[in-house]
């Protein structure tokens, strides 16, 4: 029978192979055993960079979130008693913490710190977590730096827990408990959420998504962490900025990955910088085709939002609603990121033709090489001082 090697499927009948994304792949070729080898040395190149951490960190992570799992379900039912709730409900209340981001992905580094989302059922109110929880978490002696951000765009906690660095969310989801089980990918969730708990919800959402759209994660993290740490030694991430955030360029990896499913990292790298140094911006990146789940949420759609006809360089969130991650992005940063990915290219064109190693591309750029003009601004500190008071 036709095998299929991008599912581990044997093909029957009329059957065709899965492939991900919107579009069919570009290429469904095995790797060699070449492409093995560069995978390999790619690896033995990051190190040196700390973007794989060791696995007794790895394991502390693990317990720390294991504990504040503990006290999320402690907490949950402490509050479920002083509102009231029937003994059998309180057993069964439930409860959890959620991760996404970086550490979710599974491409954090030494020393990041973990995104984290407390998810709580319907009684339990935002109040009670900026108070009650927060009362709760002064009281742990692995927990220094305890401080809230209720006024933030996303409200969160932030905190140090066993000198591992946590920023915690908090969504209230219209349930009376909380399943272990619970997948939060499920639209249903969203009904009769207020818009602070579907922003909260929405890092966790963006994540799983990703990860559920690729069609080989170890391979697609590989990648992404090239890309993150050539990114950052060539000073193109920063949201902040107008180029872009961690989110922005897993989103980049995993549409190249579905575009060479087969392929793996030393491969995707390569192609990662083929495809987006060609893409013709502001056309989208889209990992799957956008849903309208009727619940009336602002979703990114130029053809009914007039602003998002002027986005530049539009990737776009595939979990509901879907949003660009990119609007930062000007027309001299997307020049900046589309000339850094020919240069990409062209170094990896070097390496897979053995004139290069893979240290190239993780080389700093010499700025005052790079550019021919350069602005010097001074600031008078007592001045910005007094403006901060006023």
């Amino acid at each position: 029978f036709p095998y299929c090697p991008s599912t581990n499927q044997v093909l029957l009948g009329r059957e065709t192979p899965k492939h991900y994304g919107i579009t069919s792949p570009i290429s469904l070729a095995q790797a060699k055993e070449a492409d093995l080898v560069l995978t390999h040395r790619l690896t033995e190149a990051l190190k040196p960079y700390g973007v794989f951490e060791e696995e007794l960190e790895l394991q502390r992570r693990i317990h720390v979130l294991g504990k504040l799992n503990t006290l999320v379900k402690e907490w949950i039912r402490d509050v479920s008693e002083t509102k009231n709730l029937p003994a059998s409900v309180i057993e069964t209340v439930g409860g959890k913490i959620f991760t996404f981001g970086s550490y979710r992905l599974g491409v954090h580094t030494k020393g990041a710190d973990i995104d984290a989302l407390c998810v709580a059922p319907r009684h339990v109110e935002r109040t009670d977590f900026f108070s009650s929880f927060l009362d709760k978490l002064k009281e742990q002696e692995e927990v220094k730096d305890l401080r809230a951000v209720e006024e933030a765009f996303v409200p969160v906690i932030k905190l140090s827990f066993d000198s591992i660095e946590i920023d915690i969310l908090f969504a209230r989801l219209a349930l009376q408990t909380i399943p272990e089980n619970l997948d939060l990918r499920d639209d249903g969730l969203l009904k009769n959420l207020d818009i602070r708990c579907i922003r909260s919800l929405n890092g966790c959402r963006v994540t799983d998504e990703i990860l559920h759209l690729v069609p080989n994660i170890e391979n697609f993290r590989l990648t992404l962490r090239t890309i993150k740490l050539w990114a950052k030694r060539h000073n193109i991430y920063s949201n902040i900025l107008g180029f872009l955030g961690g989110v922005s360029w897993a989103m980049l990896v995993a549409r190249t990955c579905q575009l060479y499913p087969n392929a793996v990292a030393s491969t995707l790298v390569h192609k990662f910088f083929l495809v987006f140094s060609k893409w013709e911006w502001p056309n989208p990146v889209l990992l799957k085709q956008p849903e309208d789940c009727n619940l009336n949420l602002p979703v990114w759609d130029p053809r009914v939002t007039p602003s998002d006809r002027y986005h530049l360089m539009p990737i776009i969130t595939p979990a509901y609603p879907q949003q660009n991650s990119t609007y930062n992005v000007s027309a001299s940063t997307r020049a900046v990121m589309v000339d850094e990915f020919k240069q990409g290219l062209a170094i990896t064109d070097e390496i897979l033709q053995s004139k290069a190693e893979w240290s190239k591309l993780f080389e700093a750029p010499n700025f005052f090489q790079k550019y021919k003009y350069v602005l010097r601004t001074q600031l008078n500190i007592c001045c910005l001082s007094i403006l901060i008071s006023y």
